[in-house]
């Protein structure tokens, strides 16, 4: 599993890397105005979609169905399933790229009525987000391809292929703006363009792994389809709670003035490089692993599984979650604060990372439980708690927007994945599929030890050494990250929460 982990986050960190670069680009040319706010909402629909209807709720049914019936049937009856679903997977989602793209005036009022009062948010966003519709379709066959090479256990191809939509659109961003209408439109370009590059890299790997799949063979319902299909329905809210909750975020955000659109989306971007790195490698490793060995009747394996992984989410996630938010503000400026993002931009986006630093380690939290119930077939316990959390999230939206504006919309967001993990956790321990073994319980106090002296480094480094001049803050906040990061590593050896020798044992494993 450490493998695994380790390929697909450092993917995903190469990424996520690329992603500041494009952000930084998009900062500089965009800046916060109607322009950002509008392309940020042509990205979030496609996005939502294909979290809830590709990585979510299909793949929380899919890769066990396939990884259990590659173990106990056979290559050919796990290929044949994966066929018949992308063939399926193919037709409805171009019926929903059609519609929407005839719809999309309703559909913008829907998700961004506060746009509907501003012509030139509102029209911009119809131009751009119909560009962008049809991503959807072929990033979420893509995802399917990667189920299927996820319950290969080959993980890299995968992992690799957001590396593509960064190159695709910082690409788009330099080389078609001018030839398009707006810096916007040439973003949105390039990322519809980019979800046909990523399909192909996936579908090029499995065929490689001798998995090609067919995506316009012939529709056949067999009950192993129907079971993964009867999953999937409520899989889109069990699994895909978190970004319904962003979806509320934007449709909020929306409503106040100009900007809040973009100062959330640039806070979640930073808090995304943890939580990509972390908590969507640790659920795409964890989940086949957990239904292999519950199909071979090897539970205790699996509580063990689920124990390590849990103690490896808390040993990354929370020195990452105390260093956003000690150095919230440094980073914000450090990053973006160029060109068209100035202070006030600044100021207000190191605000919505604050908030959202907090909800960081229940994020990833999730993502460990949420496989605790997919792989035992079990999508029904997270739609109910998701329900639940997705009204909590609306109603805090809307009380503490009205007190602290765009931040309230980021700490309801980190407020409901806590009440979320929670709930999550109760349930799989109520039902004792979760038992926290001595390791992990003699290991977390130590782990918030090594946090608490990181984050006291962290105070008197950026009160001795910030503010400081436009050209210093890129190495001077570095230094900084340099310095938490060698007084976190330090402490957690020093304290126990943290043994490099058994890290290089497994690291030699599982080479």
């Amino acid at each position: 599993m450490l493998r695994n982990v380790m390929t697909v986050g450092g993917w995903t960190m190469a990424s996520r890397v690329l992603g500041f670069a494009r952000d930084i680009l998009i900062a500089s040319r965009l800046g916060a105005g109607p322009i950002a706010d509008a392309f940020f909402v042509a990205l979030k629909l496609p996005n939502l979609f294909r979290r809830l209807f590709g990585e979510g709720a299909f793949n929380s049914a899919f890769v066990p169905a396939f990884a259990g019936t590659l173990a106990a049937e056979g290559r050919a009856a796990a290929h044949a399933l994966a066929n018949h679903l992308a063939a399926l997977m193919t037709l409805w989602l171009s019926l929903v790229v059609v519609v929407g793209w005839l719809l999309m005036p309703q559909v913008i009022t829907v998700l961004a009525p506060g746009f509907v009062e501003d012509p030139l948010r509102y029209g911009l966003a119809v131009e751009m987000t119909r560009i962008t519709f049809p991503y959807l379709l072929f990033i979420c066959l893509a995802a399917l391809v990667s189920g299927v090479l996820n319950g290969l256990d080959r993980f890299a191809a995968a992992a690799a292929a957001p590396v593509l939509f960064n190159l695709m659109s910082i690409g788009a961003l330099i080389g078609l703006t001018p030839f398009v209408a707006t810096a916007g439109h040439a973003l949105a370009w390039g990322v519809m363009l980019s979800g046909i590059v990523q399909l192909g890299l996936v579908w090029w790997a499995a065929r490689q792994a001798g998995m090609a799949i067919g995506l316009l063979g012939p529709i056949r319902l067999t009950p192993p389809v129907r079971a993964v299909l009867k999953k999937m329905v409520p899989g889109v809210l069990g699994a895909g709670v978190t970004q319904l909750n962003l979806a509320i975020d934007v449709i909020i955000a929306s409503l106040l003035p100009a900007g809040a659109v973009s100062f959330l989306y640039y806070a979640d971007r930073v808090a995304q490089l943890p939580l990509g790195v972390i908590g969507a490698a640790m659920g795409t490793a964890l989940l086949p692993l957990l239904a292999r060995q519950l199909r071979m009747g090897r539970p205790l394996a699996a509580h063990r599984s689920l124990n390590r992984a849990l103690e490896l989410s808390l040993l990354l996630t929370l020195p990452a979650a105390g260093a956003l938010a000690m150095l919230s503000g440094p980073i914000i400026e450090g990053l973006f604060q160029r060109g068209a993002f100035d202070a006030r931009a600044a100021a207000a986006t190191s605000g919505a990372l604050l908030a959202y630093a907090f909800g960081m380690p229940f994020f990833v939290l999730v993502k460990v439980f949420a496989p605790g119930f997919f792989a035992r077939g079990d999508t029904g316990t997270p739609v109910r708690i998701g329900i639940g959390v997705v009204v909590l999230n609306l109603v805090l939206n809307l009380i503490l927007s009205r007190w602290i504006g765009h931040v309230g919309i980021a700490l309801s967001t980190g407020i409901a994945a806590m009440v979320n993990a929670l709930l999550l956790a109760g349930m799989l321990m109520r039902r004792r599929h979760l038992v926290f073994d001595r390791r992990l319980r003699r290991r977390a106090w130590r782990i918030l030890g090594a946090v608490a002296v990181m984050m006291a480094v962290l105070g008197l480094a950026r009160w001795a050494l910030w503010p400081v001049g436009p050209g210093w803050r890129v190495p001077v906040l570095a230094a900084i990250c340099v310095l938490g990061a060698v007084s976190y590593a330090a402490a957690a050896q020093v304290l126990g929460a943290l043994r490099l020798g058994e890290v290089k044992a497994m690291m030699r494993r599982g080479g």
